[in-house]
């Protein structure tokens, strides 16, 4: 729902306003006590102590979660460096898909994706799979969108001890809005803005009794860009419904739609170990023939029941089926006389089922003065995959269509060449199969009031397959892993916690879209992830947290060619990454949020792996030094009896250069941008808001997928939005 301050601040007032009338009561009791002795018969009850538990974010400040250890604990109980970026953060910075919301997350950055996926690197590791919803995996490469999410956590080192495969450098976790027993309540949200944005959220919660529960959140969204012939059009439904019994059981069940329509666009090449000098609306190749589509249908069911004794037993299931295509003609090198760039062309269609059952069983219990929160659980997974590669052939000079790539002059930047497209020798055409089977287990244990231990261990049993549907060859791997994790956290005062943890992760040989074996690597050990992390969280005042964390990430048995035999594999050490993370998020006065942070990140590669990819050399998408900080700051005028309430924000983010590939022969350049926004609520119904991005227009590049595929930022731009709440 529309996150307006003043309703926000309700439940915290009435919760101090409860606390205070009973802490009151209390000392009027004792006082009492102490002047006059209880009369005869006179039943004198114990104090009652009482306490309130906050929800898992504050404005902008995030309180908990039960994403990183799989039980709802306080992020400063937690020894890992998390990132939770607020509902109302997306709000106010009008964010509709996680580039947008990862923008101030120190730590955090994102590459390009070849325009058609999500792509964020965390501490030097890019993904396009370690992406998860309510923390069930969601893996296949696609653009997501926020139109039904409360919060994103960025949950940043090794988690495989919760998350299975993968999540080398970390991961994202999108918590999505559920049905809620409260006041019936609706928001309409419509943004309108530059390059013919037109955006549309709906958003309605309805409470039928105390039993049963409805919500329905669409989206419909579309818009031209500031890149020649590029185009996006999505739409999403998540119809909920939700049911408990009494207050031990509440099962939920959920089904959404989601399709997202757009350009792939790949950006602009290098020239000079440089992006190229060249407009910001040169699109290089043919938009027209560069259509990606994704169409996601998904349904979930969660269940949770909590046993007197104090165990509470919870499952999640999710079937998700994905179509996805992406057809693309893009830019390669530029020529050497500075004239022309070779332009190339391929497509991809991928098919995948996702079927998750998640069941945790988690117990809170003391052996004497020990405390323990015990999880325990089992999740099953089963992912089928067929995918198709062609390759775009252009029409050579003999009129035949068997060239791979052509040669265009760099004043005619966009084209529209004639194509045929079929497989070459080396397209894929295959089918694949995961099936994994997870045990883990994990303790929280509560050694002293202000010390804690957490140890976990996960066992994975991965079992892929992948046929190759050209010649019928069928490789296969099965890999039986152990993901530990181990952290301390020590409270020397209450508001301060200090925490250090070791954590391991793996990718297995089929890799992170299940279509990576062959003949060559099917019998290689998995990519081994290792996270050594010390961090802190201070807690300022109840409503603005700091955090610092220092890590070293190494990623090893990264396979290779032979510089010895060309026919078989090596595993060599893979990179080196060691950082420094500081995040600020919250309110520093009543009228003054801020959320950001920065990071110091040094990645390199540990030992040779090519002729061009030398040890020594810097990990791709990474720079080394990024600051971002994005402050909203409400004033009350009073105009009369009218008080209305005008916000206004603006953000900071500063990024130095980076590497667009791990030959590290062409480097971007480092930028600073401006954003702003305005904030109105007419009334308590009624909000106005407007956004601008890159407020003075700097020129700068903040995505790459290589050399030459690198992203112009956009111009300055306007967001309008009208939102109203009945």
């Amino acid at each position: 729902m529309l996150p307006t301050r003043s309703h926000r601040a309700a439940p915290r007032s009435s919760w101090l306003l409860a606390t205070t009338s009973l802490a009151w009561l209390s000392g009027m009791a004792v006082g009492a006590q102490a002047q006059e002795a209880p009369a005869a018969g006179t039943v004198t009850l114990p104090t009652l102590a009482v306490e309130g538990q906050r929800g898992a974010t504050d404005g902008y400040q995030a309180i908990r979660s039960g994403t990183a250890m799989r039980t709802d604990t306080p992020l400063r109980d937690t020894p890992q460096s998390i990132s939770v970026v607020p509902r109302e953060v997306l709000s106010d910075q009008a964010a509709v898909n996680l580039e947008q919301a990862l923008r101030y997350v120190p730590g955090a950055g994102f590459a390009q994706g070849e325009g058609n996926r999500d792509t964020p690197v965390l501490r030097g590791q890019s993904t396009t799979a370690d992406m998860f919803t309510d923390g069930v995996r969601d893996d296949t490469q696609y653009y997501r969108d926020l139109y039904n999410v409360d919060r994103v956590e960025v949950l940043k080192g090794s988690n495989a001890m919760i998350f299975g495969r993968g999540g080398g450098g970390g991961v994202i976790n999108r918590v999505t809005l559920v049905p809620e027993w409260r006041a019936n309540q609706s928001e309409l949200r419509f943004t309108g803005g530059s390059f013919g944005l037109v955006r549309g959220v709906a958003d309605t919660n309805y409470a039928i009794n105390d039993s049963l529960a409805l919500r329905l959140t669409g989206m419909y969204h579309q818009s031209d860009s500031y890149r020649d012939g590029v185009n996006y059009r999505r739409y999403g439904i998540n119809p909920q419904i939700a049911y408990r019994i009494g207050d031990a059981t509440t099962i939920r069940l959920s089904y959404e739609n989601f399709r997202d329509e757009r350009v792939a666009d790949r950006g602009i090449p290098s020239f000079n170990g440089r992006p190229l000098s060249t407009g910001i609306r040169n699109f290089f190749g043919d938009p027209n023939q560069s259509p990606t589509h994704t169409n996601v249908n998904a349904v979930n069911l969660f269940a949770e029941h909590n046993f007197e004794n104090g165990i509470t037993l919870r499952n999640r299931f999710r079937y998700a089926s994905y179509d996805k295509f992406y057809q693309n003609v893009f830019p390669g090198a530029v020529a050497a006389n500075g004239r022309q760039v070779a332009i190339s062309a391929y497509n991809n269609a991928t098919q995948r089922d996702n079927l998750f059952n998640q069941t945790d069983m988690i117990a809170r219990f003391s052996t004497g003065p020990v405390r323990h929160t015990l999880l325990a659980g089992m999740e099953l997974g089963r992912q089928e995959t067929t995918n198709l590669r062609q390759t775009g052939y252009f029409q050579a000079a003999n009129g035949a269509f068997t060239a791979t790539s052509i040669n265009t002059s760099l004043g005619a930047t966009r084209i529209a060449p004639s194509i045929r497209w079929r497989q070459s020798a080396t397209d894929a055409s295959n089918n694949g199969t995961t099936n994994v089977v997870s045990l883990y287990l994990q303790d929280q244990i509560e050694l002293l009031p202000q010390l804690q231990l957490i140890a976990g261990l996960r066992y994975d049993y991965n079992e892929a397959s992948v046929t190759n549907r050209r010649n019928g060859d069928r490789f296969s791997a099965t890999d039986n892993s152990f993901s530990p994790r181990v952290g301390i956290v020590y409270r020397p005062i209450d508001p301060v916690s200090l925490y250090a943890s070791y954590s391991v992760s793996y990718m297995p040989r089929a890799g992170e879209q299940l279509a990576s074996l062959n003949l060559t690597n099917q019998a290689l050990k998995p990519e081994s992830f290792t996270n050594y992390e010390i961090g802190a969280r201070w807690e300022i005042n109840p409503r603005l947290t700091a955090t610092a964390a220092i890590y070293q990430l190494e990623r090893t048995n990264v396979a290779v060619t032979d510089p010895t035999d060309s026919t078989r594999l090596t595993l060599v050490n893979g990179t080196r990454t060691r950082g420094l993370e500081i995040g600020l998020q919250g309110r520093i006065t009543e009228n003054w949020s801020v959320f950001g942070g920065y990071a110091n990140q040094n990645g390199e590669i540990s030992s040779d792996q090519s002729a061009s990819i030398r040890r020594g050399n810097n990990v791709p998408f990474l720079s080394n030094n990024v600051f971002s900080l994005w402050n909203r700051y409400d004033f009350r005028p009073t105009f009369g009896s009218y008080t209305p309430r005008i916000g206004a924000a603006v953000g900071v983010i500063n990024q130095s250069g980076y590497y667009a590939s791990t030959d590290n022969q062409v480097r971007i350049p480092g930028f600073t941008r401006v954003d702003a926004a305005l904030f109105w609520d007419v009334t308590d119904r009624y909000q106005l808001q407007v956004n601008a991005e890159n407020l003075f227009g700097a020129k700068y590049y903040p995505v790459a997928n290589s050399n030459n595929n690198i992203t112009p930022g956009a111009p300055f731009s306007l967001r309008f939005t009208v939102a109203a709440r009945f």
